[in-house]
Formats: structure tokens, C-alpha cells, sequence
């Protein structure tokens, strides 16, 4: 199993188990963040441009992998994510440094698979 199949399994068998707890808190979270991302005034390609940028400067790096699927999803190049690197670079400063490397790692593979 590659990165990519590897994460998204984990992702999607862990949701699946949270989400059978049935927390009405913790599915409305689920359900806000799913809504938050869908097309609306700005559109689908900014805003996962956006939860990326965010995402380095906060250092998850699972969240990274997300937003980079997503964005492999919906069309960016490589180009336009590495100006999403370059941003989320200057706002997080250095320490996003090894998030950097991973993300672009994980973006290669993507591109490759």
C-alpha cells in the first residue's frame, strides 16, 4: 500500500468509527468542516488553496495531506502549489520548514500515482 491508499484507509476507517459513536457535537464539526469547503462565493479551488496554507502554518501534517489530495482533486498544478508553499512558508517561518519537505513529497506522489 503506497502513502496515499495508506492515508486515506486510515482516514476513512477512523472517521467511520468516530462518527458511529454518534456525538451530535463531534458529527456537527464534521459537518461544518465539510460545508465549510464547499463552493460558495469563493470557489472550491481557493478555499482548499486556503485549508493548505493554513494547514502548514499549523503543522499537521494529516491535514496537510488532505488538502494537497483535495487539491490534486480539483485541478491545481504544481506551479500553484508550490505558491501555496511559498506563502505558508513565509507566514509559518522556518519551523515549517520539515512540513515543507513532507507536503512536497507527499505532492509528488500524488502526481505520480
Amino acid at each position: 500500500m503506497n502513502l496515499i491508499e495508506e492515508f486515506n484507509e486510515y482516514r476513512s476507517q477512523m472517521n467511520t468509527k468516530i462518527l458511529a459513536e454518534d456525538n451530535k457535537i463531534i458529527k456537527r464539526l464534521f459537518n461544518l468542516d465539510t460545508n465549510a469547503y464547499a463552493e460558495g462565493s469563493v470557489d472550491v479551488k481557493s478555499k482548499e488553496m486556503i485549508g493548505l496554507a493554513c494547514s502548514m502554518v499549523l503543522r499537521c501534517d494529516d491535514c496537510v495531506k488532505y488538502h494537497l489530495g483535495k487539491c490534486h482533486e480539483v485541478g491545481l498544478t504544481k506551479e500553484q502549489i508550490f505558491e501555496v508553499f511559498s506563502i505558508a512558508s513565509l507566514i509559518g517561518g522556518t519551523i515549517v520548514i520539515p512540513h515543507l519537505r513532507r507536503a512536497a513529497e507527499y505532492w509528488e506522489t500524488l502526481e505520480n500515482q
